[in-house]
């Protein structure tokens, strides 16, 4: 259940419902959403609960929701939600395509593929200054030097940034240099870090986790959403099977699925699902003509030479080609890039 609670309540309202709802056990939170607040329910209670908490004064609506993430449903927000961030809107009408290196590796090599993205309609470049690798050898990102470098690009290329957190102690600093915060894969159950970017004030990519069911992600942007932060962007990036011939197995189906479940936008990063770049043209034409509201690609200006996924980027040129048949796709779908 969802409690909205009238503007003009005061905290002893607040105080009263909550008390009610600890009679009755109904683990709950207070969640302050912009200029409203609600009150999310564990479970549905009984009518008899129900029928008291909407004869409270302070209540304007205690609403069901059959599903166990409240503010994630559509049933609890049936439009869709539009993230706006500069001058981009995420989950509107345009596909957002976001596109860079994997790990962000120098000045001179972030400076090349900002440039190399010119032109080709990307509006966020991503690139990672922290990285999570397999094994503890490799390369493991820049840090707060990767940031600062992201920033410059940010500034002479005017292109929105986006970066991996990985660390509960790193969300303040991360949040303060980008536009976008990722949460990879490997970290979409790190139910601490979920909490403290709920926090962070800042646009939320939430990657699926590697062997997560959809309940399981949308209970995890429901982690966020329920600390505060309701600009959750959903990204399916493939999920372990038992197949090899990819990386992982994209799962496309996810796609019009959540377009049933949830308000929250949805992209796509058809990079890491496939492991391999010669698959990622008809992945990315795919994901669109199933609805994804944006692309999260990766492309390097020299992949022979990249210290992280280099099998898996697209050059410049290649990127700027799959750009012309991605426009086609979309105007197909009744959208645009």
């Amino acid at each position: 259940m969802l409690i909205k609670i009238k503007k003009s309540a005061h905290a002893g309202d607040i105080q009263m419902i909550r008390q009610l709802l600890n009679r009755h056990n109904l683990g709950h939170r207070v969640i302050n959403a912009g200029t409203e607040t609600i009150i999310g329910v564990e479970a549905n209670p009984s009518e008899e609960i129900a029928r008291e908490l909407n004869a409270l004064s302070a209540v304007e609506s205690a609403m069901p929701i059959a599903t166990p993430y409240k503010l994630a449903s559509l049933a609890a927000h049936p439009e869709k939600t539009v993230i706006r961030i500069g001058n981009i809107e995420i989950g509107g009408e345009a596909i957002v395509l976001m596109a860079g290196p994997c790990a962000i590796e120098s000045q001179e090599q972030l400076e090349a593929v900002a440039e190399g993205l010119k032109g080709t309609g990307v509006s966020v470049l991503r690139a990672s200054a922290y990285k999570p690798r397999t094994s503890p050898y490799s390369f493991q990102g820049m840090g707060e030097e990767g940031l600062k470098l992201h920033v410059s690009a940010k500034a002479k290329h005017g292109l929105l940034i986006e970066t991996e957190v990985m660390d509960v102690r790193d969300v303040a600093l991360v949040a303060a240099h980008v536009d976008i915060i990722r949460i990879g894969a490997r970290n979409m159950q790190n139910f601490d870090l979920l909490k403290e970017v709920g926090k962070c004030g800042k646009p939320v990519i939430l990657k699926r986790g590697m062997s997560s069911t959809i309940e399981e992600w949308l209970m995890s942007a429901e982690y966020i959403i329920a600390h505060g932060n309701p600009d959750v962007i959903l990204c399916e990036r493939g999920i372990r099977t038992f197949e090899n011939a990819t990386r992982s197995t994209l799962d496309l189906s996810s796609i019009p699925v959540l377009k049933r479940l949830t308000h929250l936008p949805v992209i796509v990063d058809p990079s890491h699902a496939a492991g391999r770049k010669d698959l990622i043209p008809a992945l990315s034409a795919a994901a669109i003509a199933a609805g994804a509201d944006g692309l999260l690609v990766e492309v390097h200006a020299n992949p022979k030479k990249a210290k992280c996924d280099g099998k898996q980027a697209l050059l410049p040129i290649e990127w700027a080609e799959l750009v012309c048949l991605l426009k086609k796709v979309a105007l197909a779908m009744g959208r645009s890039i």
